[in-house]
């Protein structure tokens, strides 16, 4: 009698949970699954999952944007928050972010365009193609030379990491001040000091001086250029690398905030550092869409923005782990992704993807804690779509059958008195 009572009781448990899967949509579950599977680790176990709004509230966090991409195609994206603490507009997929230096794998698209097109070649010395600058020549550079392909590597030996930006109010400098760091440029100048090609050293100034390369072989404005060998070719119809962001688009845009909570002054900072990638304000599935032709010129299913050679020389690890613009990484098999994370005052967020398997997300935040909650989601996101081992039906089977054994115990207790 007690073994039926078991069984009937198991069986209406998974039929309740059947039921409570089939009323909403797959897509629907996996949304699910990212927003109330926030971890720390992956091998957190089930009672360790945090959820998306109660991990935004402990980080300050008050607002998110996520794209997801499956098969080549944004399958969905869910504004989280507030575009502003305090306040009541909504963040939703059209809200802009200030992207910071993601946009170094774009630009690095846009350089490499020009390297098909023969304007530029990537093993040149570069100081042969400028013309409004030029790298100031040292004991480092009389050794070896810096190259397009040097400076997309982070290999080029040049200084500057990154740039802070100006406060609402203060003077922007222009293009060949930040270069030289003559005021009002709040960086230093922007030199050779190691030998090109002999180390990895991220460096946003070596991307400065392909903002000035790119211009001075278009003879176009670096918006412009940036518009019509990427933006526009990706589908990437809300993004702008412009400074300051234009007055039509400020209602859309997203306030940064610092690790307390607080609003920046003024909103957010202006970058002028365009070919940092700093300057580019956009939404995750603007950068979804950027994601998804490199993925499809990787595949050789489209050549709208680059060739299939060229989408495999960008995704080949230069040096260390870099590839031209992105972070590339390797889990086995099918899982080659490449990635890249950015972060201006107030602003933080990621894009990784899959090429092989079609599928990557975008995360952006708008607040200075934000990367420690991006990594969260990121795990969830990456359990939901199996880029890591799924370890919940592990920790699933095991509490199931210490329920198992629970109640077999419970009912044998119930049922030795009777046979007694």
């Amino acid at each position: 009698m007690w073994k039926r009572l078991f069984l009937t009781a198991m069986i209406l448990i998974l039929l309740a949970t059947s039921c409570a899967q089939s009323s909403v949509s797959s897509i629907e579950r996996k949304i699910q699954r990212v927003e109330n599977g926030l971890i720390r680790e992956y091998r957190d176990p089930l009672w360790e999952r945090m959820t998306l709004a109660e991990r935004m509230e402990y980080y300050n966090v008050p607002g998110v944007s996520i794209a997801v991409i499956n098969d080549f195609e944004v399958e969905w994206v869910k504004g989280y928050g507030a575009s502003e603490a305090g306040g009541n507009k909504p963040v939703t997929p059209d809200t802009l972010f200030q992207a910071a230096s993601i946009g170094k794998p774009v630009v690095a698209v846009a350089a490499l365009h020009y390297v098909e097109a023969e304007l530029l070649d990537l093993g040149e010395n570069v100081n042969e193609r400028l013309i409004s600058w030029h790298v100031t020549e040292n004991e480092f550079t009389a050794q070896e030379k810096v190259t397009l392909r040097r400076l997309l590597s982070h290999s080029a030996g040049v200084t500057v990491s990154g740039f802070g930006g100006y406060a609402q109010g203060e003077e922007i400098p222009i293009l060949q001040q930040i270069l030289d760091g003559e005021p009002p440029a709040n960086s230093p100048p922007i030199r050779v000091d190691i030998v090109p090609g002999t180390q990895h050293r991220y460096s946003g100034g070596g991307y400065m001086i392909v903002q000035q390369l790119l211009m001075d072989v278009t003879g176009k404005p670096f918006p412009e250029i940036m518009q019509e060998t990427v933006l526009r070719p990706s589908g990437m119809i809300s993004s702008t690398f412009e400074y300051p962001l234009p007055k039509e688009r400020e209602d859309a845009a997203a306030t940064g905030h610092r690790a307390n909570g607080q609003p920046l002054k003024g909103k957010w900072h202006t970058y002028p550092e365009m070919g940092a990638g700093a300057s580019l304000w956009t939404t995750p599935s603007d950068l979804a869409r950027f994601a998804i032709e490199i993925m499809l010129s990787y595949a050789e299913q489209s050549s709208e923005v680059l060739s299939q050679d060229m989408a495999n020389q960008m995704l080949a690890p230069q040096i260390d782990d870099r590839g031209l613009g992105p972070v590339m990484g390797d889990d086995g098999g099918d899982l080659l992704y490449f990635m890249h994370p950015g972060g201006n005052e107030g602003f933080r967020c990621v894009l990784v993807a899959y090429p092989k398997r079609g599928q990557g997300v975008v995360i952006m935040t708008n607040g200075d804690s934000g990367e420690a909650l991006w990594r969260e989601i990121l795990n969830s996101v990456s359990v939901a779509y199996g880029w890591v081992r799924d370890y919940t039906n592990v920790y699933l089977s095991i509490s199931i059958g210490v329920m198992v054994i629970v109640v077999g115990m419970l009912l044998l207790r119930r049922i030795k008195p009777k046979l007694t």
